[in-house]
């Protein structure tokens, strides 16, 4: 019993943990979230010669309807915000890779399919609102990287992660 209990808790302590997919943020925050980390102090110093700055990434609520790449019209202000976000000094010279997933339902190759669509769609309203296309890549994931693998047809796998590449 005193097992179970356990796994219980762990279970629960790492869904409070899980990373939550972002539904509204302002630019600054989205700045915040993607910015590269500021290395400190002497860059020429031996204990920092290998540091390896790891890509920032967020995911945020991208909707859309059932079986189609065409964005929802409640996406707009947080898309907004990332436009605004790239358009910041501090991520002027960022690229960034807009990764699209789904949950599991359905097909390997539809999902596959339908998260680049979905990704592109993204891509596409970006561009059109002023950054830089050069400065953006996309990529589906379909299924293969849930946010909450343990609930796989969770809405909250239906997302667009945003990746500023190093």
């Amino acid at each position: 019993m005193k097992i179970w209990i356990a796994i219980l808790l762990l279970h629960s302590a790492a869904w409070a943990q899980a990373p939550q997919p972002i539904k509204q943020a302002t630019a600054a925050e989205l700045v915040e979230k993607l910015a590269p980390a500021v290395a400190q102090g002497n860059t020429r110093s031996v204990g920092q010669r290998n540091i390896v700055v790891q890509p920032k990434s967020v995911d945020l609520v991208v909707q859309f309807d059932l079986d189609s790449s065409k964005l929802k019209d409640n996406n707009r202000p947080l898309l907004d915000s990332l436009v605004e976000a790239m358009k910041n000094e501090r991520l002027m010279h960022v690229k960034f890779k807009l990764e699209g997933h789904t949950d599991a339902q359905g097909s390997e190759a539809y999902n596959l399919q339908l998260s680049q669509s979905r990704a592109e769609a993204v891509l596409a309203y970006l561009s059109a609102k002023g950054v830089d296309q050069l400065k953006l890549s996309t990529e589906g994931k379909g299924f293969s990287e849930l946010l909450f693998p343990d609930k796989p047809f969770a809405a909250e796998n239906r997302r667009v992660r945003i990746t500023a590449q190093p």
